[in-house]
């Protein structure tokens, strides 16, 4: 078949992205719920505070706003893992970046599935953290052996999604009509399954071990355990959620509030109690897994920005004693914002001292200049004389402390467990079948790509 009769990676990825947020709304009303609000705190924003508009418009964030999504899925098995990979590949997304949730208590270790070129991410943003379950960390061999037979029988993914998977790979595409088949017989993965395949005993057996991995072997499927809009204002929606119905997680992850927001904020509501059958038992048993959460995605950190900020975090936490809770979140957010002063709050000096990947877009002052032989001819120079504008490149992974955390809080205090350090990169790329990508090598490359578009059209010599 022509190339030219397929459909892009990107147009498929946002029509799965579309029928996700369908599937989730039906199945998790308060989600809708969700949306709304979060739609009516960033009309706000875009009309109270200009300039931020004006960024999101000069970046082409503002068209991708509203459909803005990240989920959530956790996998059981390495060849779950390596077939989720061949389905995320007709959509243009790649694994980005290795997570260790296990030093946070939690038995996973994650990648995030997304697009990696600015130009396919301005059509689809949406993004999937992909976690695989650690059933070495499960200390009862018995339960372990037991976790391992289920998984083994278990089939995620339907005969249809894996003819068109191997059909996309033979022929390097799906036309409109394969394209629309294939995003069908995917949600199928993602859907809801109310019907354990274990007993209430063995589903006991595993929640107590840690509800995460009764999450992950109890049920025909790895369900998508939530979908994420983005905010402009995530302390508005934290403060607006209880007047619409809605019980927000305690604490907000990630860095405190800022001027010029950095990397990932996140809240969430907490996870419903749904009616599940257990096997052999019909009605009457319930499972908490799902929930919403809500993301404000500010500027991706460089190494050294990177540095700072963990190291800053680290100091929060020391000096909190404890992990973030509902008892103790009034002081965990006072010492934040006082240990984060340490961070600048201006995008400039975060560029200047190399904390912060930026975007560079000519103005017009800049344009007008092109045939004058003493314009400036740096960076700096360029900046401060208003010939550049620079805007922060948006963050689009992931932070394993903040992760954990919005797991933890919707498992369940109880649900705490401690496995220490346990990254296995190496395993994870194994059971992945292929290495995940450098998240900071594919901002440095966004930036000098805009870097390079700058320079030519202001007519400028190689900076």
């Amino acid at each position: 078949m022509p190339a030219h009769d397929f459909v892009s990676p990107d147009r498929i990825r946002a029509q799965f992205s579309a029928a996700m947020s369908l599937m989730y709304k039906e199945e998790v009303p308060l989600y809708g719920t969700l949306l709304a609000l979060v739609g009516e705190v960033n009309q706000q924003v875009l009309a109270e505070q200009p300039e931020v508009a004006e960024a999101l418009r000069l970046t082409g964030e503002i068209e991708r706003l509203d459909e803005e999504r990240h989920g959530a899925i956790r996998v059981g098995t390495a060849e779950e893992l390596a077939t989720i990979a061949r389905l995320f590949a007709v959509m243009g997304m790649q694994p980005v970046g290795y997570y260790d949730l296990s030093s946070a208590g939690v038995p996973v270790h994650s990648t995030a599935f997304r697009a990696v070129h600015e130009d396919a991410l301005r059509i689809s943003p949406f993004r999937v953290f992909t976690s695989l379950l650690r059933l070495e960390l499960i200390d009862n061999p018995e339960l372990r052996e037991l976790a391992q037979s289920l998984l083994a029988k278990r089939r995620i993914f339907t005969e249809q999604v894996l003819t068109l998977i191997a059909q996309c790979e033979r022929d390097g595409g799906l036309n409109a009509a394969d394209a629309e088949c294939f995003v069908e017989e995917a949600l199928h993965t993602f859907r809801w399954h109310n019907e354990a395949t274990v007993t209430a005993e063995h589903y006991r057996q595993l929640h107590d071990q840690h509800r995460l991995i009764a999450d992950v072997v109890a049920f025909k499927g790895p369900h998508i355990n939530h979908l994420t809009p983005r905010t402009l204002d995530i302390d508005a929606i934290q403060a607006g959620m209880p007047a619409k119905g809605i019980a927000p997680k305690a604490v907000i992850e990630g860095p405190p509030t800022r001027r010029h927001p950095i990397l990932l904020r996140q809240t969430s509501f907490k996870a419903l109690q749904e009616n599940v059958a257990f096997l052999g038992e019909g009605d009457g048993g319930s499972h908490t897994a799902r929930f919403g959460e809500i993301e404000q995605r500010g500027a991706a950190l460089t190494p050294q920005g990177r540095q700072l900020y963990d190291r800053l975090l680290d100091a929060t936490r020391a000096a909190l004693g404890g992990v973030p809770a509902e008892a103790n979140a009034e002081r965990y957010r006072a010492l934040l914002a006082e240990t984060f002063a340490a961070f600048p709050d201006d995008l400039e000096q975060m560029r200047q001292e190399h904390l912060a990947f930026v975007r560079y877009l000519p103005t017009e002052r800049g344009l007008a200049a092109r045939g004058d032989a003493h314009r400036p001819l740096r960076w700096g120079e360029l900046i401060k004389a208003g010939h550049v504008r620079i805007e922060a490149l948006v963050y689009e992974d992931f932070l394993p402390v903040s992760a954990a955390g919005i797991f933890q809080s919707n498992l369940g205090d109880d649900a705490q467990a401690h496995y220490g350090s346990n990254a296995n990169r190496e395993a994870f790329e194994a059971a992945l079948q292929m290495p995940v990508q450098d998240e900071l090598a594919l901002y440095a490359q966004t930036e000098y790509r805009s870097m390079q578009a700058c320079a030519q059209a202001l007519d400028l010599p190689n900076l």
